[in-house]
């Protein structure tokens, strides 16, 4: 069968991308309050930072933490000057003065405590340590082991090390402490705040002196107590790292439980080789708080290497360590950047609260079926696509450049030390893949509320696990590279890695006041900011063509078949190619070989498929759809191999009880769901495989109503007219002629938001939308329900002027409604078509009787019952009570005068109340229909 043309009112893709877009625009503007809540998290955000910051500058500038700054009477005039110096500070303030001439300190070991030192216990099998109960008295030695190829060389070396000096002073004795260290040490809190020891291979009654260390003008004095050190061989290095890991244990103090002094392994030492490895304590090298502090390793290489140097060159050869200091350094001031130090965890949270956002909108418009209702009255997924990424798109760039301005303005150094080129290229490319993300997974969502918790659950989730887990992973130079590109294939990873790169720094550019992040470093091995905006790249390109090819399986109407990407584009309306239905005759079985109509609607369909034109706008070819069953329920067969055609300017109206089938109908024709076999044309196109070219010359009227609660009625049809080509004047024109049809143009009406409106206002309005732009093909499913009786009148004559050079379908519950406006009806009773036809052929079928209705006194009820026995032997009594009485009689058998003769001749014999003769109305003949088709199908 051929096809015309195109439809004239198929609108061109720009035009439909310009429909959207002003629709989309008008939608926003109504929804500025909203925006403006979204916008202030970010500004609300910055806020707080600058306040956190000002705070903490506040008490960073506080002359307690400002060098040596005091209230002096310099001048004895008995007020006190501000004065900051050297010379006033305290050890807290000392590392923000200047420090041309750092002092100098005699070099020190690390010295486990008294109750910390190594001792006997009962998971160490080895017995040479000293018992536990030294602990209780503090006389515990300080272990010191020794391994290497050689034994004798290793342990005159142990020997010569600790030896008692000679001479009692800093210099030649070998001092420790068991303070803890510093990260900067402009002086060893040893000679502050800790405990000094003389380590000597045997303590003595004079071995105790006094160290003193010059510091600004009060050098410090301390006393220094003798601990005896004992050399204990190990077999091997192994043995010594089983005796570490032993005691490596936590005490109440949660410090190390079983501590050694420090061993040597002499590895193959002799007189022309030294080679030897150190074990130090290193119990204060990387502390909790995850500053790295220096060790007190120096001393104990010189030991070893005086020790070595004297065994071989006599005891006059030394080299000598005589001091330990810092390097000169000039005044600091404490710099901390909060919105660097929170930023990307609290910037995390605000750049990916816009995935529920556009998640929320796009499940919206799928739950409340308004994408499909766009697509039904011709909007292509090609410029909904591209209309709706790019909206998103602009709404989204806009949000991070608020963002990003508004920080840079308030001075937050996370935004203004870092290059703004890198910055926004990096948020573009976010924000893409986001957007794609979104339309992927909004196929997977079908209810706002639980789209919207799963969006904020991924933003929440995703900042607390990038803090807690990720950025651990990121900063453990162990953890391998590879491993960190897989995590950052999560979206909200890669987001958190970029932010984590801006935020390092901007910090190292304000703690040295350099400059952020410049293109130069990202040719850094330890930037990673090269390899996120690579994975985002490459996931957005990706993520967006898998989305677009879900939508069109899971979101488009009924969806397509997942191989329709192997057949090629279509770039103009197809042509109709029609043949027999596979499976009419299996369909067969389900006509009644007594209904004649029915049979002959099938032939009139199949001789009209082999016609090469028709004046038919819709041919349904045993179109049957069954569900399948769920929780053990059998299949539900909701349509039995309908044939129908329906010519343009008819009105066919579709009766039927509830559960009969329309609605399953009405969803296979406007593309919701797919026959499960069979098929239909609309206007010569298949709806199985052309259904896109079908929206064209279609309009719906659904029987709920799909509309935007914050557009007015006339933006409504503004936009469904122009998906159907109407433009300018002519729009303008039909829309206003559409609401006057409808009585929604009075009175400010058309220009109130559809929210507003009533539920006739919003039905009567539907109305208007799926007869605007002059659609070939409408289908309307119960238009009138929850209309007033003049509301429904006047929608009855919109509808019958419609149907001119159109088809409609209708279904309805009114008969009065059916009787008025189709030209044809047919009744749908368990998914079949029981009759065709029109109102009149109908009850002259299946209504071929007068009912006559009688009330008298219960005396003469059979004289009444004689009555109508004698004007029709065959009449039947279907009510009776309190003297009221109705009888069906045929109407071959009476004719209308003898029955008002013989209730005159009655009336002269008994009293009769009332009386009424009437013809069968359509609903009788709905009823008996229905009736007996139920009982059919219930018996088979």
């Amino acid at each position: 069968m051929a096809d015309s043309d195109a439809s004239p009112h198929t609108a061109a893709f720009w035009i439909q991308a310009d429909a959207l877009l002003r629709k989309n625009l008008t939608y926003q503007k109504r929804n500025i309050s909203a925006n403006c809540r979204l916008i202030s998290f970010p500004f609300v955000l910055c806020i707080l930072l600058i306040i956190t910051q000002t705070l903490v500058d506040n008490q960073i500038s506080k002359d307690s933490n400002v060098c040596g700054c005091r209230c002096i009477n310099t001048n004895a005039d008995g007020t006190c000057e501000r004065v900051c110096d050297l010379q006033y500070s305290d050890l807290d303030q000392a590392p923000s003065c200047s420090v041309p001439s750092p002092p100098k300190w005699p070099p020190l070991l690390q010295v486990p405590g008294p109750q910390y030192r190594a001792v006997r216990s009962a998971s160490d099998p080895l017995s040479d340590l000293p018992d536990e109960s030294c602990r209780q008295t503090g006389s515990c030695p300080v272990s010191l082991f020794i391994t290497g190829t050689n034994r004798s060389l290793g342990q005159s070396l142990a020997e010569m090390m600790f030896a008692a000096p000679s001479i009692l002073n800093s210099t030649n004795s070998v001092l420790g402490s068991n303070s803890e260290p510093k990260q900067d040490n402009f002086l060893d809190p040893a000679f502050a705040e800790g405990s000094l020891y003389n380590i000597q291979s045997l303590c003595t009654s004079n071995s105790t002196f006094t160290v003193s260390v010059p510091y600004r003008s009060t050098p410090f004095q301390n006393v220094t107590t003798c601990v005896q050190s004992q050399s204990l061989w190990r077999n091997s290095s192994s043995e010594i790292n089983d005796q570490i890991y032993r005691g490596y244990e936590k005490g109440n103090a949660e410090r190390k439980y079983n501590e050694i002094l420090g061993a040597y392994d002499f590895l193959n030492s002799d007189a022309t080789n030294f080679n030897v490895n150190v074990w130090y304590n290193a119990t204060y090298k990387d502390s909790s708080d995850g500053e790295t502090y220096l060790v007190r390793l120096p001393r104990a290489v010189n030991l070893v290497s005086n020790a070595y140097l004297q065994s071989f060159r006599g005891s006059g050869a030394k080299m000598i360590l005589d001091f330990v200091k810092e390097m000169p350094k000039t005044s600091t001031k404490l710099k901390l950047d909060i919105a660097s130090l929170l930023g990307t965890l609290f910037f995390t949270w605000v750049v990916i609260q816009l995935f529920p956002v556009v998640l929320t909108a796009l499940v919206y418009e799928k739950q409340q079926k308004l994408r499909i209702m766009m697509k039904m009255h011709g909007l292509g997924d090609g410029p909904y696509w591209m209309i709706s990424y790019m909206y998103f798109l602009a709404i989204s760039a806009l949000y991070m450049f608020v963002f990003v301005a508004f920080g840079s303005i308030v001075g937050l150094k996370f935004f203004t030390l870092n290059d703004y080129f890198i910055q926004f290229l990096f948020y573009f490319l976010y924000i893409n893949l986001q957007i794609s993300l979104a339309f992927l997974v909004s196929a997977f969502f079908s209810n706002v509320k639980t789209a919207t918790v799963v969006g904020y659950i991924c933003v929440f989730g995703t900042g607390l696990l990038g803090g807690f887990l990720f950025q651990s992973f990121v900063e453990d130079t162990s953890f391998p590279k590879g491993w960190i590109i897989f995590m950052e294939l999560y979206p909200g990873f890669a987001l958190y890695r970029g932010l984590y790169e801006f935020a390092e720094y901007s910090l190292q550019g304000n703690s040295m006041g350099t400059d952020g992040m410049k293109w130069g470093n990202l040719s850094d091995s330890e930037n990673g900011m090269s390899d996120v905006m690579i994975i985002m790249l490459l996931e957005w390109l990706a993520v967006l063509c898998i989305a677009y090819y879900v939508d069109q399986i899971f979101s488009s109407g009924s969806g397509k078949n997942p191989k329709y990407l192997l057949q090629k584009f279509r770039k103009k309306r197809p042509s109709s190619f029609r043949k027999p239905s596979l499976g009419r005759q299996a369909s067969k079985v389900f006509v009644d070989m007594d209904k004649p109509d029915v049979i002959q609607e099938r032939e009139k369909v199949e001789q009209l498929l082999l016609e090469p034109t028709t004046t038919h706008s819709i041919v349904c070819d045993n179109l049957r759809k069954v569900y399948p069953g769920r929780d053990g329920n059998p299949e539900k067969l909701a349509v039995r191999g309908l044939s129908l055609a329906i010519p343009r300017g008819e009105c066919f109206g579709m009766l039927g009880p509830n559960g009969a089938g329309k609605t399953s109908f009405i969803s296979m024709m406007i593309g919701l769901t797919a026959p499960s076999t069979g098929t239909a044309y609309v206007e010569g196109l298949d709806i199985r495989t052309q259904m896109d070219w079908v929206y064209t010359s279609m309009g719906v009227c659904p029987q709920h109503d799909l509309l935007w609660e914050t557009l007015t009625g006339r933006e409504h049809l503004l936009f469904y007219g122009r998906l159907k080509n109407l433009k300018g004047a002519a729009l303008k024109k039909a829309v206003e002629d559409s609401l006057k049809s409808v009585n929604l143009f009075n009175g400010g009406v058309a220009d109130k938001q559809a929210g507003k409106y009533s539920g006739g206002m919003k039905r009567r309005l539907s109305v208007a939308i799926s007869l605007i732009g002059d659609p070939k093909v409408v289908y309307m499913d119960e238009p009138s329900t929850g209309l007033d009786p003049a509301s429904r009148s006047n929608l009855w004559n919109v509808v019958k002027r419609a149907k001119q050079d159109r088809a409609i379908i209708l279904t309805t519950h009114s008969m009065e409604e059916a009787e008025y406006l189709c030209d044809r009806l047919g009744i749908f009773v368990s998914g079949g078509l029981q009759c065709v036809g029109n109102p009149k052929e109908l009850k002259a079928r299946y209504g071929g009787s007068y009912v006559f209705t009688m009330t008298t006194s219960t005396n003469d009820e059979h004289e009444v019952e004689r009555m109508v026995r004698r004007l029709s032997p065959n009449a039947e009594r279907t009510y009776h009570m309190a003297g009221t009485q109705k009888f069906e009689m045929p109407k071959h058998e009476v004719s209308m005068a003898d029955v008002f003769h013989a209730v005159e001749v009655a009336k002269s014999r008994f009293p009769v109340y009332a009386w009424g003769l009437s013809d069968t109305t359509l609903e009788d003949v709905f009823i008996k229909v229905a009736n007996s088709a139920q009982e059919f199908h219930t018996l088979t």
